[in-house]
């Protein structure tokens, strides 16, 4: 496993990709130095022996140790950990941690991989080529994000009938040694600053969008392939420094022509299986979400109730049922993440089949309860978005810049019309209220907040995948039966023996 300078050291040799703010910059700029850190979180506190369990585990491919970041699912205990390790993490640095997508999305190949080969009788070799992919992301311990949203385009259109081919990635030739492909991956988290990219289709395809279905890997810095990236920082800050911070990434990557070799391929027309590709990382990075999200809601938490101790109202009963609220929505969308890697097993659910064996036996997280808790707690950031500001008051927008609390003229003055707690040290509450306008007023604050609520799937999706999936005729037949009606079943919620 590599260090975080090694990381470093990586992304200081890739070429230059990467737009931002209409310049070409280097992937170590010292505007992406902060996302880096946050990102390097990962392999500091792998190396630490305490958590061994937690951050690593053995290959199933090599049998060496690995960053769990790289890992295949072989069992339950894999998923609790990944949401565990996750939740650790994201509290470390105060939000997310950034190396979910690439989990999420080998986890979803290597299970499409194998199925589409299957389908494709032995004529593909999509999973092998993803395995030695695989092999050698675990033991290079690599950065990877996931490319699967499109720009769409016209959004009434399917990806074949869009005036512009390329509103939806695509193989635009077909060649002996490779494919070439065209199009735009839009909202890519961390892209600008992974080493390799993994693309996957965004949603259900026809026959006709059969050149649609494709997947592969590339370097970050491939041929062909241009990065625009947004960058998220908080306002710099000379005088009172955070005790971390946090930042990310976005990128808007165009493939331009680019060529793919087939070694780097791991689908290519089989449209059956584009759409379950699609799925099945989103449900995956659901997953993810349920340690993350709980995470951050540790930190709201905190929040609110030092607004509330820096207010001197922390005592009050409205202040105690907001926290309630916010404990509420933490602990069900983690538990419900902590069920669905309980239930979880070799099995997808496929539409008029239920739950199905699926894959080469890696374990997928019960679909139901990723997308519960995901639309859960996705939901809910707005709401703790209003009881952050409903506690803390108007002081967040208005506070004084740093620097007059640093001039002689103003420095005394404010800090004595800052104080509210007696019993709290009055540079700590002003210390509160710049981090707490960082989280509610700044702009990052906004992008954050935006993510929250779409990040691995607007709410609308889950709620399609719920209601499509959850068995909701049992529970007709159970009331018609209670009722009297014609057509009950009291067994109908019995438990199924498990196959």
């Amino acid at each position: 496993m590599r260090t975080k300078q090694d990381y470093i050291n990586a992304l200081s040799k890739m070429k230059r990709n990467i737009y931002f703010d209409g310049q070409l910059i280097d992937r170590t700029d010292e505007l992406q130095m902060e996302c880096i850190n946050n990102i390097g979180t990962t392999y500091d506190e792998a190396a630490r022996p305490e958590n061994q369990e937690l951050m690593t585990a053995i290959s199933h491919l090599t049998g060496e140790r690995i960053n769990r970041f790289t890992h295949i699912h072989q069992n339950r205990d894999d998923l609790h950990k990944k949401q565990d390790m996750t939740r650790m993490l994201c509290q470390k640095v105060g939000g997310c941690i950034q190396r979910c997508m690439g989990i999420d999305a080998t986890n979803a190949i290597y299970n499409v991989s194998y199925e589409a080969d299957k389908m494709n009788n032995g004529e593909t070799s999509y999973h092998e080529n993803f395995k030695k992919w695989l092999t050698r992301f675990q033991k290079e311990d690599l950065i990877a994000c996931c490319a699967q949203t499109d720009v769409k385009g016209d959004r009434l259109r399917r990806p074949a009938d869009q005036p512009n081919a390329g509103s939806y990635v695509y193989i635009k030739e077909r060649l002996k040694d490779g494919i070439v492909v065209e199009g735009c991956k839009l909202h890519i988290s961390e892209a600008s600053v992974s080493d390799e990219v993994l693309v996957v289709p965004t949603r259900a395809l026809r026959p006709e969008d059969k050149d649609y279905a494709v997947s592969f890997a590339v370097p970050g810095d491939w041929d062909g392939l241009k990065q625009v990236a947004t960058i998220h920082r908080f306002r710099e800050r000379k005088h009172f420094k955070r005790g971390w911070v946090p930042a990310s990434t976005d990128s808007y990557m165009i493939f331009d022509n680019c060529f793919i070799p087939w070694e780097r391929v791991f689908l290519a027309g089989e449209y059956q299986h584009g759409g379950i590709l699609a799925l099945l990382f989103a449900l995956f990075h659901r997953h993810s979400y349920s340690g993350c999200k709980p995470a951050i809601g540790d930190v709201i938490m905190g929040a609110a109730a030092l607004a509330a101790e820096v207010n001197n109202v922390h005592k009050t009963s409205h202040v105690r049922e907001k926290l309630a609220e916010l404990i509420m929505v933490t602990e069900l969308g983690y538990a419900a993440g902590y069920t669905a890697s309980d239930l979880g097993g070799p099995k997808v659910y496929m539409p008029g089949k239920g739950l199905v064996p699926y894959g080469p036996g890696s374990y997928i997280p019960h679909s139901i309860y990723c997308n519960v808790g995901r639309c859960l707690t996705g939901e809910a950031v707005y709401r703790e978005a209003e009881i952050l500001c409903d506690i803390a008051g108007g002081v967040v927008a208005t506070f004084p810049h740093e620097k007059d609390f640093v001039n002689p003229e103003t420095r005394d003055l404010l800090l004595k019309y800052t104080q509210r707690n007696p019993n709290m040290p009055v540079e700590d509450q002003a210390q509160f209220w710049r981090y707490l306008g960082d989280v509610l007023c700044s702009a990052k604050g906004g992008i954050h907040n935006v993510g929250g609520f779409h990040g691995g799937g607007s709410p609308i999706m889950e709620q399609i995948a719920i209601t499509t999936q959850y068995d909701i005729e049992s529970r007709k037949k159970v009331v018609k039966y209670i009722a009297g009606m014609s057509g009950g079943d009291r067994e109908a919620l019995a438990p199924k023996k498990e196959e």
